[in-house]
Formats: structure tokens, C-alpha cells, sequence
């Protein structure tokens, strides 16, 4: 039993250590705007995929948000999370947290009907919480995490 105890040990100190030894991977973004941004689209971590929050900018519009209030907004805003997570290998149903920036909290309910559009049940973790002066003037931001293990080609 004691060598059972000390071989699993082992076995999990390695796996940790080759583990501890990946660099995180910085993702950018193919849009040439983007580039010129001080910060990342993406970070790869081991089996995380953290992405930089997103607002409401419709692709090609020269940063112009959607127009119509909240609802496109935010309706554009989770359609954007959805383009950078595939573009790194992963989908909505990979998210394990978000976190919401409303420019004001009022459109909190108006969100929430939005965002059930996107996420389904179980629905991953998630915080909320009024935020003045977001990117752009937008109404909503959100930053999510996703569990997300690099594709090796082997079969599971």
C-alpha cells in the first residue's frame, strides 16, 4: 500500500511539474485594429482560454458599436466572444465564467434575456456589476473563461 501511496505521489508531482512547465500562449487577433491594442484577445494557460473582454463592435465597422441600445449590444457582444473562441479551438458550451460590465445596471434584465440566448443550462459561473466609462461608450462588456484542452489530434 505504501508503494502504491508513493508511486501515485510521484506520478502526480510529474504530471503537475510538465503541467507547471507550459508558457502561457498569447493569442492575437486577426483584425489589424486590434494589433495596435496593448493587450491580448486571448491567453492559453494550460487547459484555460482567457479571454479579453469584449464589447459590442460590429466586425469590420471601424469600431462603431451596433446600433439599438442594449439588446444588439449585447446580442453583438456574445457573438463576438463566440468568434474568438472558435478562432482558438473552443465554443460557448466550453465557457466556465463571465464577468459583465453594465454601463448601467438597469440593463441587467435586458441583458440576461440576451445572454440566454448564448448560454444554456448548466450555465457557467458568472458576476455582474455596474462599470462607468466602459471601451467606446459601450453599454456592456464581458470577459469570459473557458475550459478548453489544446486539440492534439489523437482520438478520445
Amino acid at each position: 500500500m505504501r508503494r502504491f501511496a508513493t508511486a501515485t505521489v510521484l506520478g502526480l508531482c510529474f504530471a503537475a511539474a510538465a503541467h507547471a512547465g507550459e508558457r502561457p500562449e498569447f493569442l492575437s487577433s486577426p483584425d489589424p485594429a486590434a494589433a495596435k491594442l496593448p493587450f491580448s484577445e486571448a491567453v492559453r494557460s494550460g487547459d484555460l482560454l482567457l479571454l479579453s473582454g469584449q464589447i459590442g463592435t460590429v466586425p469590420g465597422a471601424d469600431n462603431a458599436l451596433a446600433k439599438g441600445g442594449i439588446g444588439p449590444e449585447a446580442e453583438q457582444t456574445l457573438s463576438n466572444i463566440r468568434s474568438v473562441l472558435e478562432r482558438h479551438g473552443a465554443s460557448m458550451h466550453d465557457v466556465v465564467k463571465c464577468t459583465v460590465f453594465l454601463a448601467d445596471i438597469a440593463d441587467w434584465p435586458a441583458f440576461n434575456e440576451v445572454y440566454r440566448k448564448h448560454f444554456s443550462a448548466p450555465f457557467p459561473a458568472r458576476s455582474a456589476l455596474a462599470a462607468s466609462g466602459l471601451a467606446l461608450g459601450a453599454k456592456v462588456e464581458v470577459e469570459c473563461i473557458a475550459q478548453a484542452p489544446r486539440k492534439t489530434g489523437k482520438a478520445r
